[in-house]
């Protein structure tokens, strides 16, 4: 579990196929004081188990599944990633609850350079649309990141100097991919709603999805 909070930009120095995936070196300094073989690292908001480690690089195994819903496939040597290990339970959740996991890969709409932030939009597949709602959580490449505005099939949201600074996120381009994931909460009410483990009282519980009529029943 992670919390969307970069703690190092590391840089990728080595990329290699094995089978369906890759084998990848990362060089990092501020992470690597207490990364351990089996530890978990979050690399542009993909969930990696350390294989192999020196005193200043780790490695990394992606197998063809996350190569399909991640970018990480496209990383070339010298590309910058995000890096986070794994949150300490017991200590502060400074970002929002993130799984490393994935969803889908988005694409850049548009930036915008405002008066102390920048605007970043991104277009997503309808399908996940659902789990994206105004001023609710998304992970961008690994950073947690509050939506502004949603339309449709696409979120913007605003960041702030440090984390421009700090981050990926300014390198990226329009038309550039980012792997997002969406907010794990919505995704287990939504599950709990459609197999009705989740019964709402005095409400005739809806069958397969919410509809309009059990949320008017609701009070919304």
């Amino acid at each position: 579990m992670f919390t969307g909070l970069i703690e190092e930009l590391g840089t990728v120095r080595g990329v290699r196929k094995q089978g369906s995936g890759i084998r990848m070196i990362v060089e990092a300094h501020i992470i690597m004081d207490d990364v351990k073989i089996d530890d978990s690292i979050s690399i542009n908001g993909a969930c990696q188990t350390v294989v192999a480690l020196t005193a200043t690089t780790f490695e990394v195994e992606a197998v063809e599944e996350t190569l399909m819903k991640t970018t990480l496939g496209g990383f070339a040597v010298g590309k910058r990633v995000n890096l986070e290990r794994a949150m300490r339970l017991g200590g502060r959740m400074g970002g929002h609850l993130v799984q490393g996991h994935v969803d889908t890969s988005g694409t850049v709409a548009r930036i915008e350079q405002k008066q102390g932030s920048w605007l970043l939009t991104i277009n997503f597949p309808v399908n996940y649309a659902r789990y994206v709602i105004p001023v609710g959580s998304v992970c961008i490449d690994g950073v947690s990141l509050t939506t502004a505005r949603v339309e449709g099939a696409s979120f913007t949201v605003s960041i702030i100097p440090h984390t421009w600074a700090h981050t990926t996120l300014n390198e990226l381009r329009p038309g550039a991919a980012a792997n997002l994931e969406f907010d794990v909460i919505g995704k287990y009410v939504e599950k709990m709603l459609q197999s009705g483990v989740v019964q709402m009282p005095n409400a005739e519980q809806p069958q397969g999805s919410m509809t309009e009529g059990w949320l008017a029943s609701m009070g919304y």
